[in-house]
């Protein structure tokens, strides 16, 4: 197996984040069913498809929301403090398991508590974020799926896409530790590929657009690994890059719906289902994170945008828009 892998806001302004009021998610003896916490660092269409699919797959598995298990929301609005705090409410709610949906969550939760379950979706690389001790035995009270996918299947995409490319641009966010695993390997995998790269790295939403701008006039294509900064950002990125006539591929195949022009990677709704599959083991007593090994998703989703390959005047053959997965955006 391979080895994988801004400050605290107002408190009233947290509270006001909070799906369910934290008074209602206190355990207490008479407590029917169960009770778990969710947080997810920001509003995005693949980690809100991930939360989707967790609560769907766990009803399947008999956990039926409104029946005999509670769910806390909670957003972080790309907060890391906030997230922190965040995380802190969920485990002083006493909830019996806890999702972390992307890193900076699952992190967050892991330096909340080291007592109740954490079952983390969205990590590239779990060991890199000090998630897991390895892959195969985590060590402690986190373990769950990861959203790796090899770069290099990713580029051979890509250079399918666009065949005369000779230098690839590489946008991300440094403080991500997600998205450095992710940029250093799509380094290394350009390199192998006989491809140029350039890097170019922001530290907030605010940076994405001018950084996209920056990058689209060095390279040929910019790829966008599963970095949540740009990810949230995405729609103000491919403004800037198509303005120069460079399309973006992303990682995530939700990057599609905030303009990249293609995609090949994880469905991250089925992600979360498989997810749900972990957190329902846990739950019943079946497994311990500790011991229940990392899981990788299958599933390959390949998504297009036409609209915005119309606006740079791209026309894709039948051929290849054939292999799309989901319907053309």
């Amino acid at each position: 197996m391979k080895k994988l892998f801004v400050k605290i806001i107002a408190a009233a302004m947290a509270v006001t984040l909070l799906t369910v009021p934290l008074s209602g998610c206190r355990r207490d003896d008479d407590r029917d069913g169960y009770t778990v916490g969710i947080l997810q660092h920001f509003a995005h269409p693949a980690l809100d498809a991930a939360i989707e699919g967790f609560i769907s797959g766990m009803a399947d598995e008999g956990f039926i929301e409104g029946e005999n298990i509670t769910f806390i929301k909670h957003n972080a609005v790309g907060d890391m403090g906030n997230s922190n705090m965040m995380a802190g409410l969920l485990v002083e709610a006493d909830v019996d398991l806890l999702l972390g949906v992307s890193t900076p969550s699952s992190q967050s939760m892991r330096n909340a508590t080291e007592d109740i379950p954490i079952v983390f979706t969205a990590i590239t690389d779990p060991i890199a974020a000090g998630l897991a001790a390895t892959a195969e035995r985590p060590g402690s009270n986190l373990t769950g799926m990861s959203d790796w996918y090899p770069v290099t299947y990713q580029f051979e995409f890509l250079l399918e896409l666009f065949p005369d490319t000779q230098t690839i641009g590489i946008l991300y966010n440094s403080g991500e530790a997600n998205s450095v695993v992710q940029a250093n390997r799509a380094a290394e995998a350009a390199a192998e590929m006989g491809l140029a790269y350039v890097r170019r790295t922001v530290t907030g939403t605010v940076d994405v657009p001018q950084m996209a701008s920056a990058l689209a006039n060095d390279v040929d294509v910019i790829f966008v690994p599963t970095c949540n900064t740009v990810a949230q950002a995405m729609p103000a990125a491919v403004n800037s890059a198509s303005a120069l006539g460079v399309p973006i591929i992303s990682a995530d195949p939700g990057g599609v719906a905030g303009g990249a022009i293609a995609s090949k990677g994880l469905d991250y709704y089925v992600l979360g289902r498989e997810t749900a599959v972990m957190a329902a083991q846990i739950l019943r007593g079946e497994a311990d994170p500790a011991t229940m090994p990392v899981q990788w998703l299958q599933q390959i989703t390949i998504a297009f945008n036409l609209t915005t390959a119309n606006e740079l005047g791209i026309d894709f053959p039948a051929s290849i828009l054939d292999t799309a997965t989901v319907p053309h955006s």
